[in-house]
């Protein structure tokens, strides 16, 4: 009887290997077939998306003062909270221009008493912002650039000082416009 297993074994072992190797080849087969009526079908979707010019603004300041100062000591009185951070951000068409500009609705007054508003002036910091003086008649440009973007820079307003001004608490209101054509 040992004789008889030492001779089934082999064999045993030799129908494993056929069988294995059967199983491998078949699962290969079924791998590579592609199922017999297969279909295949596509569709397109269009997606649009609306984008329109837009502008925001951001002044940090809402007021300014100006302090009584001796014009022989001081002819040039900056404002006490120092200078305006303005962001202005806009989206515009490829090539437009993008402008910033500044326009007083009065002469500083007190009263009847007034200081002409072109007395007052600013200089700047960051790109696309120019210096200039504050005007009554026509908005002054503060800032420009081409093309959608977003700039931040700063304001920094100073007013002449003079003896020949009448005493008083004066003021005056200007308006900032941001335009993206």
């Amino acid at each position: 009887m040992p004789k008889t297993e030492k001779l089934g074994f082999p064999q045993e072992r030799q129908r494993m290997k056929t069988k294995i190797v059967l199983l491998l080849v078949a699962a290969i087969a079924l791998a590579l077939v592609q199922p017999l009526g297969a279909a295949i079908a596509t569709s397109n979707i269009t997606m649009t998306a609306t984008v329109s010019d837009a502008a925001t603004l951001i002044v940090s300041l809402a007021a300014l003062t100006f302090p009584n100062a001796d014009p022989d000591t001081v002819p040039s009185v900056a404002a006490t909270q120092g200078a305006v951070t303005i962001t202005a951000r806009a989206r515009t068409s490829g090539g437009s221009t993008v402008t910033l500009t500044l326009l007083a609705a009065s002469d500083l007054t007190s009263g009847g008493d007034t200081i002409a508003i072109s007395n007052m002036t600013w200089t700047v910091g960051g790109a696309g912002f120019v210096a200039g003086t504050m005007s009554r008649l026509a908005a002054q440009s503060v800032a420009s650039w081409t093309n959608s973007g977003n700039r931040t820079g700063t304001q920094t307003f100073a007013l002449a000082n003079s003896w020949s001004y009448p005493t008083g608490n004066f003021s005056a209101t200007a308006t900032y416009t941001l335009t993206a054509p």
